[in-house]
């Protein structure tokens, strides 16, 4: 009995240091995240708790994806999480990626986290050539994935090189070539270029749109033996299988669950889904008027920004011709002073010459009033006379000269003062000008936070009515109306890109996948063809053949 008692208490002892938890690390497209988990959860206690932290609603795209022996696995939502075959060190690692995909990515694709993780995950293969794609899509889907990371393109900022590290093209692409990485960032930049005013989520949405056209989109491939049965049933059976066990059980897991979501499609939305699509209706609604609103603040702020710069110019002119009128004043004062100057001094010289005339004329009077006794003297007298009258002359005409010379100064003078006026008047004007100036500008800066504008008092506020949901279906089918005019723009400068770089290919590195991909192009084969040709057979027939899964 005591050997009973301590074996159960050994029992007991190891029991309890167990451990109760063990630690998740979840890997997503874009970020890492680790669980405390509960060593009863099963996989969908573990997947509700992934998809409440993301704030994912659409969970029956996704699933949890891990590696065991080289072959990939998913983790089943109804088995306990440490049941399955994962690796028994800690953290246990799994993959949050999409497991299924949509047939239409607009339509389906509700949540903007949902259509965040398809575009990560589908650029992801089109880089790793999981999923073949063409030179000429390949440049434009770069051009939509430069767009959602880097806004619109400014001349100013994404300058010449600004690819140069980012990872854009297959090499399968840029091998197939005889272009430098220079050639190819012109080429992306050309369509990156014309894709301005698109947010991030609709730049992803259009990567989407594109990307779901391709042959290999959404379609698994394994290494498997079977015999072929078409649809028909009075043909033989299809029946495939697989060398690996787990490789059969996770082409008929996927087999189940696509057959899931194509009969999803087929049935009326449930009210949450209802409800979703309501919701992004309204946020896709309220996300335009708020970029409307932006985009006017934005036209607001450069229309501002314009007229500061404007007045800056104006003030700065302005100044110059007040600088260049104070300069003209201070050159006409100096002027006039020394005209009044040189006036006063021309004036003061007419004086003495006059003065001396005078004078030279009392002597000339003097002289002939003086008796003359002899010849000799007389002649001598008259020579003298001759002689004052002819000095007397010229000073008269010097004396005129000076005169005139004077009166002209002073017409200078009179002149130089108007000019001086004239510029006291003119600086006065602008020195006016340039407080009013001043005033307007301080007036008009901008300041760094936008409400201070004094443009928009409140917040907006949105009321969905009936008539603001019947003008958005409207402008849904004005949308709607344009994409097919721009799709067919698109594909013709796809066909241009693809003439204009046809000549640099080297047709000695062409894959298998090309070589597949031209000759289904000649012959008119496509994704879309294909697909046309399996809607023709009756929808009872497909989901038999599903349900015989």
């Amino acid at each position: 009995m005591a050997g009973a008692i301590a074996s159960r208490m050994s029992f007991s002892s190891l029991k309890r240091k167990q451990p109760k938890t063990f630690t998740v690390r979840i890997a997503t497209m874009d970020a890492e995240m680790e669980f405390s988990c509960e060593v009863k959860w099963k996989g969908k206690d573990l997947f509700d708790l992934v998809c409440r932290t993301l704030g994912l609603r659409e969970t029956w795209f996704f699933g949890l994806q891990y590696i065991i022996k080289d072959t990939v696995a998913w983790l089943k939502m109804d088995k306990k999480v440490l049941d399955h075959d994962v690796p028994t060190e800690e953290p246990v690692t799994f993959h949050f990626l999409a497991k299924f995909y949509p047939e239409n990515a607009e339509e389906e694709l509700v949540q903007e986290i949902t259509q965040h993780l398809f575009f990560l995950q589908v650029k992801k293969q089109i880089l790793d050539e999981k999923i073949y794609c063409p030179p000429e899509a390949s440049v434009l889907l770069a051009s939509y994935a430069v767009q959602a990371k880097y806004g619109d393109y400014d001349p100013n900022v994404h300058k010449r090189g600004f690819l140069a590290q980012e990872e854009l093209l297959p090499k399968r692409v840029i091998n197939l070539y005889q272009m430098t990485p220079e050639m190819w960032e012109e080429r992306i930049t050309a369509w990156y270029a014309e894709h301005r005013g698109r947010a991030r989520d609709e730049a992803e949405m259009e990567y989407l749109k594109i990307a779901q056209d391709l042959e290999m989109y959404g379609v698994n491939y394994f290494a498997i033996r079977f015999t072929i049965k078409p649809l028909d049933k009075k043909i033989d059976v299809f029946k495939f299988n697989s060398s690996k066990l787990r490789v059969n059980k996770l082409i008929l897991q996927l087999c189940i669950g696509n057959h899931d979501l194509f009969m999803r499609r087929r049935k009326a939305d449930s009210l949450e889904v209802q409800q979703m699509k309501a919701q992004a209706r309204e946020e896709k609604a309220r996300k335009q008027m708020e970029r409307q609103r932006l985009a006017r603040e934005k036209q607001m702020r450069e229309e501002a920004e314009r007229k500061r710069d404007e007045l800056e110019r104006r003030l700065m002119q302005l100044k110059e011709e007040a600088t260049m009128a104070n300069e003209a004043l201070m050159r006409s004062e100096e002027t006039a002073d020394l005209l009044a100057e040189k006036a006063q001094i021309t004036e003061e010289e007419a004086k003495l010459l006059a003065q001396k005339a005078a004078e030279a004329e009392q002597e000339m009077q003097r002289i002939k009033a003086t008796a003359i006794r002899t010849e000799e003297e007389k002649r001598l007298m008259e020579q003298k006379v001759l002689e004052a009258e002819m000095l007397a002359l010229k000073m008269a005409e010097e004396s005129e000269r000076r005169a005139k010379e004077a009166d002209q100064l002073k017409q200078d003078l009179q002149e130089a003062r108007e000019s001086e006026r004239r510029a006291k008047q003119k600086l006065l004007e602008i020195t006016s000008k340039s407080s009013y100036t001043s005033m307007n500008s301080s007036t008009t800066a901008l300041p760094t936070d936008l409400p201070s504008f004094n443009l928009i008092s409140e917040s907006l506020s949105f009321d969905f009515k009936d008539t603001d949901m019947k003008r958005l279906s409207m402008e849904i089918e004005k949308e709607k109306v344009e994409y097919m005019e721009k799709s067919k723009h698109l594909q013709e400068q796809l066909n241009e890109l693809k003439t204009e770089i046809e000549a640099l290919k080297l047709k000695e590195r062409e894959t298998a996948l090309d070589i597949l991909h031209n000759e289904n192009a000649s012959r008119g084969n496509s994704k879309h063809n294909t697909i046309k040709k399996l809607t023709l057979q009756s929808t009872k027939s497909r989901v038999a053949f599903f349900e015989e899964l």
